[in-house]
């Protein structure tokens, strides 16, 4: 999802390298990077000027199921990253996540001290907290419910929406207990794109403006869609999917852009108007 977010934004300024285990477009190669040396390999020939660490398992149920993997992939892959960036004295890139804090209280911003509630957060933390402590130059940047990438990429709440409806539901069934702050992968790469040239570092909250709830977002998204007549919302709480969705998940996961704002260099939409665009630009044909 983020990858290609940073493709499209990047590709006409930089030369980039973009791999992945899953190889499902034309832009990417092969690469384990849980596997040191041929992580290590590909960025020696590539020679960059800078390390972008994207991947993570972000599944919490299979994150869950799986710690040691999880670990694997979410921490020792970023060991790995701030190790390579500094043999070649480059900056690295390191994506976060909402998710490392409890909930408890109304939103977050960089000040605050994250406390996370399940293997998933653990595992994106403790890659934070490796960077912050070793890297030599580093930006972190933090996510919040991300959407992008469309019906091929997109495995978050947005595409599980909408590919219920493209299978013929009239009824969704949406959380009302949980807030948080949508993030278009497009928005996001910008704004990391402005840091960049901008010689910024550090640790930034990059979430789009304007804090929401699921519940909002889905009856928005319904109504972009232009479906409010065809498509019944369904008020429940978190315990309705607690079969299917186990893992407990922050009942707020919203961040503030503290930092961005302070600097003067926050460039991320309201998540309406994002939100508006990922619908034109992913989904139109999808739907009709």
């Amino acid at each position: 999802m983020l990858g290609e977010g940073f493709y499209k934004q990047f590709q006409d300024d930089y030369q980039l390298k973009c791999t992945d285990i899953d190889v499902n477009a034309d832009w990417l190669s092969y690469l384990d990077f849980r596997d040191y040396h041929a992580y290590r390999s590909d960025v020696h020939q590539f020679k960059p000027n800078w390390l972008f660490h994207l991947g993570a398992f972000t599944d919490l149920e299979y994150c869950e199921l799986n710690p040691d993997k999880t670990y694997q992939t979410n921490t020792e892959s970023v060991k790995h990253g701030v190790r390579i960036a500094k043999e070649l004295k480059i900056p690295l890139l390191y994506i976060s996540t909402a998710g490392i804090f409890n909930g408890k209280k109304e939103f977050y911003d960089e000040s605050d001290i994250p406390d996370p509630i399940c293997h998933y957060a653990r595992s994106k933390y403790l890659g934070e907290k490796y960077v912050q402590e070793h890297a030599d130059e580093y930006l972190i940047c933090r996510a919040g419910w991300m959407m992008g990438g469309g019906p091929q990429k997109d495995k978050k709440f947005v595409q599980k929406l909408l590919h219920q409806v493209h299978q013929g539901a009239t009824k969704l069934f949406v959380v009302n207990d949980k807030l948080g702050t949508p993030t278009y992968t497009h928005d996001f790469a910008k704004n990391v794109k402005l840091l960049i040239k901008e010689e910024r570092r550090g640790l930034f909250n990059m979430v789009c403006e304007g804090l929401t709830s699921r519940l909002m977002v889905a009856k928005e998204l319904i109504s972009l869609a232009g479906l409010t007549e065809r498509i019944q919302i369904v008020e429940v709480s978190s315990d309705h999917f607690k079969k299917e969705y186990f893992v407990h998940r922050p009942d707020s996961e919203r961040l503030i852009n503290r930092r961005l704002n302070d600097l003067g260099l926050n460039v991320m939409r309201d998540w309406k108007v994002a939100i508006k665009q990922y619908i034109q630009d992913y989904y139109l044909n999808y739907l009709s």
